[in-house]
């Protein structure tokens, strides 16, 4: 499936804070000199209107942004990582597999969202100088970035949408009406991803115009391209409804019929968008005859007459889809609020950096994402290392906090997969 693709993604992790001291003529006892750990890359997607598929991506396992160098010596920053842009086609939906949360919808030429942050470079031993240590050995280690398994969604956002049974002349239109060059061949299932082009009128409006692949019987169950297909059309605001009136191959009227079923059982609300029923190939011998049947059957239903191949009746087609979209787009904004500069759905709720909970008689555990990432990179065999440790907890509140709840001399403090010794 090229609309539906899953893949990893890393931002980078921080560098790590440096170590260093000051070293010249006239400053024999030098302090800490060692300088910060460059940020970690950030991973964003754009849209890229050149993009039409996410068949790029298809391939893809995943996706890592730069980490950030260490620091280095005279307080010197470490370069940050190279951020990561994956360029993606508009209608793009990006989707956390883990939980199927929403995090962004692409709905604008140009847009950029950000999905994963890079993780902060760790400080010097430069911020770590106190009047009881004033030569501290210690570091601060990178955050590590954050990481992610998307689900990417392609949903064609197109002003009309050619809909139809397979080799009844969609792409032959497209290929008239646009400068897209989808392949064209007389066997079902030419189109097996949607092809996109803009219709320019004669009076200077224009419209964004994909021929879907086409659809078959039990596609609302999911057969043949099935929900691949009837996933674009959710996103066309009018749909131009393609028929083979040769009956060279299929009834017409059955295979309109079929057609409308099968966008009723995906989504019942299709029932009621706007559609364009256009009459193909009526430079065949039988069509009249099975125009007139179809007539018949539905009297009350306008019904456009053209050859694709001849390049006839196609006007009329253009103008009256026009006018729909315009409509549907009136309605869109008397209808819609305004957009934001970047939809991003991601709900990020503010979080205490800690929990402090009682597990049992003198026993406490403390909760937290950061402080857990943190334990991950602290060597307790340095004594050194143990202390910042110590130190960051107590500037975050952590003692204060289990003093409050009850903690004691000599309790067990659990903090990640390490057990500690509470002391006041």
């Amino acid at each position: 499936m090229i609309d539906l693709v899953k893949l990893k993604v890393k931002a980078g992790d921080g560098g790590r804070g440096c170590v260093a001291w000051r070293h010249e003529k006239y400053y024999p006892n030098g302090g800490p000199f060692g300088g910060d750990g460059g940020k970690g890359g950030d991973v964003w997607f754009a849209v890229d209107t050149n993009e039409t598929t996410l068949t790029k991506l298809r391939f893809t396992k995943s996706i890592k942004a730069g980490n950030g160098a260490p620091g280095m010596t005279k307080k010197m920053h470490g370069k940050s990582g190279d951020d990561v842009i994956v360029p993606v086609p508009l209608g793009t939906m990006i989707r956390n597999a883990e939980n199927n949360d929403l995090l962004a919808d692409l709905t604008k030429p140009g847009e950029k969202v950000l999905i994963a942050h890079g993780g902060r470079g760790g400080l010097g031993n430069m911020h770590f100088a106190t009047a009881t240590n004033d030569a501290p050995e210690y570091a601060q280690p990178g955050e590590i970035g954050e990481s992610l398994t998307l689900q990417l969604e392609l949903r064609l956002l197109a002003d009309a949408g050619l809909i139809g049974f397979p080799s009844v002349g969609k792409s032959t239109f497209l290929s008239v009406v646009t400068r897209a060059r989808p392949e064209i061949a007389d066997y079902p299932f030419t189109t097996i991803e949607p092809n996109i082009g803009v219709v320019n009128l004669p009076d200077e409006r224009s419209f964004v115009l994909a021929d879907m692949p086409g659809l078959i019987e039990g596609a609302g169950e999911g057969k043949g391209l099935g929900h691949e297909f009837l996933r674009h059309i959710r996103r066309c605001r009018v749909l131009i409804h393609v028929i083979d009136m040769s009956g060279s191959q299929r009834n017409p009227i059955e295979d309109y019929e079929i057609i409308n079923k099968e966008l009723r059982e995906y989504d019942l609300s299709l029932e009621d968008r706007p559609q364009i029923v256009v009459a193909n190939k009526m430079d065949d011998e039988y069509a009249d005859m099975y125009l007139e049947e179809f007539r018949q059957k539905y009297p009350d239903l306008k019904i456009f007459e053209i050859s694709a191949l001849e390049h006839k009746g196609i006007d009329a087609v253009l103008y009256a889809a026009m006018e729909k979209i315009e409509e549907a787009r009136e309605f869109e904004e008397e209808n819609t609020e305004p957009a934001q500069e970047t939809v991003v759905y991601r709900y990020e709720p503010k979080r205490p950096d800690f929990v402090v909970r009682s597990s049992g008689p003198h026993r406490w555990i403390v909760e937290s994402e950061k402080i857990d990432r943190l334990v991950e990179t602290v060597d307790f065999e340095k004594e050194a290392d143990t202390y910042q440790f110590a130190m960051t907890l107590q500037k975050m509140g952590v003692d204060a906090e289990l003093y409050r709840q009850g903690a004691r001399d000599g309790d067990q403090v659990i903090v990640g997969t390490y057990i500690m010794d509470y002391t006041e």
